[in-house]
């Protein structure tokens, strides 16, 4: 969920709701406008591409098909966008969203990793081996909690990796397959899901239908009170509708040179539970100007995934880092209780690493033990 509004003196200018994803917009510290998702989910134009998201599936299959999508800054899908994914067997190999945002290709077998870069951003995906026919199928799961406004996985199970082939409806509304691999699927829920106990039901091209439920909740702000002045301190109020339980929740200042928080840009928190569900954040304004903040759920950590990044980088990393990253990586293999202590000299690396390949596993590997 991302949040913007305008810091005490901005310059008035007309704002219209953006579509996709859902945005929350504040004029004024008193007047939120809400915008969603159209059925036809309008793509960026190319002033929106100069920087995108770029979204993959979690796992992917080596040899075998998948799909990824790139988001505008606008948040909406992107077309014509280039998408680096890196030297394999040889062969420099890149793709271009096609009209849809979208771009099907082949997972490498020649690699544990896939890094994919674009406009000066970049993402990763964990590669799985080829299954064997006899192999087991893998039960699929989704998070019992999930966000309106920001896409969730569903792993497990046999899926076909391109988008068009697995359709997912929430209520029996169509909701958006953003990414796709046979072990994975984006989903962003459509704009007729409301918050609340939904149901899941996924069409795969080669096996029966399967259905499971989760939470849809919702991520709002209320305007900052007292209303903003520069230098001065107020508070954000982050609620969650549709679920009375404690929930641990990222708050990310994506403007800190305009407005400040507290205690720390990027902020974890754990929601107080109960009929109120809410989190505090304690907010300065620095200077004058549009500011903006994103709310998403953490989900539980995933220390083997973590492992698995921070072996890869230890290929990579810096002659004087190599052994530091694989004994974080052989930590979380010994004891997946060290996540914690290894997640925070993770971010301790991080901070001083220039952007790069070795730096997107180490985001990787740090996320995945949010």
């Amino acid at each position: 969920m991302t949040a913007g509004n305008r810091s005490p003196g901005a310059a008035d200018r007309p704002r219209g709701p953006r579509l996709f994803p859902l945005l929350l917009i504040g004029i004024c510290p008193i007047t939120l406008f809400f915008g969603a998702s159209s059925v036809a989910h309008p793509q960026s134009s190319p002033s929106t591409t100069w920087a995108v998201t770029i979204v993959l599936p979690p796992k992917l299959l080596a040899d075998r098909p998948a799909t990824l999508a790139v988001l505008g800054v606008d948040g909406r899908l992107a077309e014509g966008v280039i998408v680096d994914l890196g030297s394999h067997s040889g062969i420099e190999v890149r793709v271009k969203t096609d009209k849809t945002g979208r771009a099907v290709f082949l997972a490498p077998s020649d690699t544990s990793v896939l890094i994919a870069k674009a406009s000066g951003s970049s993402a990763a995906a964990l590669i799985d081996p080829t299954l064997t026919p006899n192999s087991p199928q893998t039960a699929i799961s989704l998070p019992s909690v999930v966000s309106l406004q920001d896409a969730f996985p569903i792993c497990g199970g046999a899926f076909h990796g391109d988008v068009e082939a697995d359709h997912v409806t929430l209520d029996g509304d169509p909701a958006l397959v953003l990414a796709a691999s046979p072990e994975c699927l984006m989903i962003l829920p459509g704009p007729r899901a409301l918050p609340g106990a939904a149901r899941i039901s996924i069409q795969m091209a080669r096996n029966p239908d399967w259905t499971g439920e989760t939470t849809l909740v919702a991520l709002h702000f209320d305007p900052p009170t007292p209303p903003l002045v520069t230098e001065k301190k107020s508070n954000l109020v982050l609620h969650v509708q549709a679920s009375d339980q404690p929930l641990n929740i990222l708050v990310e200042n994506k403007t800190p040179g305009i407005l400040r928080f507290l205690r720390g840009d990027s902020q974890r928190l754990v929601t107080s539970g109960g009929a109120q569900n809410v989190a505090n954040i304690e907010i300065q304004a620095l200077s004058t100007g549009d500011f903006s903040f994103h709310a998403r759920l953490l989900g539980s950590p995933e220390p083997e995934v973590a492992r698995r990044y921070l072996e890869a980088a230890a290929k990579i990393a810096p002659k004087g880092l190599q052994h530091q990253v694989q004994n974080l990586a052989n930590r979380l293999g010994r004891n997946s209780r060290d996540a914690q202590k290894v997640e925070v000299e993770i971010q301790k690396i991080v901070l001083f690493t220039m952007e790069g390949d070795f730096r997107t596993l180490l985001n990787s590997a740090h996320s995945a033990l949010e």
